[in-house]
């Protein structure tokens, strides 16, 4: 499998398990505090070929995330579920913990953030669909995020990422129907 795009990780073991997986360049952040010279080479890698941004589940891996996004305009996202990103012994979650399919996966699934957000869904639906607040609301934002590919977000990040990948009414209730069926099956 060959990425058009220059995917972004955030270290070396990053850039080597995505290399095992599949046949791309990548640049490397070297740590959630990116520095201008790194912001410009994923700027002139948009420019030139396009780039995803595939950092790790977890919080160093989503400020780096925002921080290229916020800068760098038009990028692609990839997420690899938590659980798929956890080392063999439990110690450790990263990119570099994943397997060649859930990396091939998650690259072949990478999503366009769009700038001018329409809210099809609103705060109230999240609370009602019981996303936000409640027992279990974390586990069906787990299930909602890997099933829509948008990754984990907390209650609020959420409705923000459902309006930046344009998630469509359909959609987010084909995936809350999969989400409580998965519940009522537990």
């Amino acid at each position: 499998m060959k990425i058009k795009e220059i995917i972004v990780v955030e270290g070396k073991d990053d850039t080597t398990a995505i290399k095992r997986s599949v046949d791309a360049d990548t640049i490397e952040t070297n740590g959630s505090a990116v520095n201008d010279a790194t912001i410009e080479k994923v700027r002139k890698a948009q420019e030139i070929r396009g780039v995803i941004i595939f950092t790790d589940p977890d919080f160093p891996g989503e400020k780096i995330r925002k921080t290229i996004a916020n800068r760098v305009p038009g990028c692609k996202h990839a997420f690899i579920p938590k659980e798929e990103a956890i080392a063999k012994g439990g110690r450790g979650l990263g990119v570099e913990h994943a397997s060649p399919e859930a990396i091939r996966a998650a690259l072949k699934d990478a999503q366009l953030m769009h700038e001018s957000i329409i809210e099809e869904i609103t705060q109230e639906d999240l609370i009602t669909a019981g996303l936000i607040g409640g027992e279990g609301a974390k586990e069906r934002r787990i299930m909602l995020g890997n099933l829509l590919k948008i990754g984990y977000t907390n209650g609020k990040q959420l409705h923000k990422r459902l309006m930046m990948f344009q998630i469509s009414k359909q959609e987010f209730a084909e995936a809350l129907s999969v989400v409580i069926r998965e519940e009522l099956n537990e």
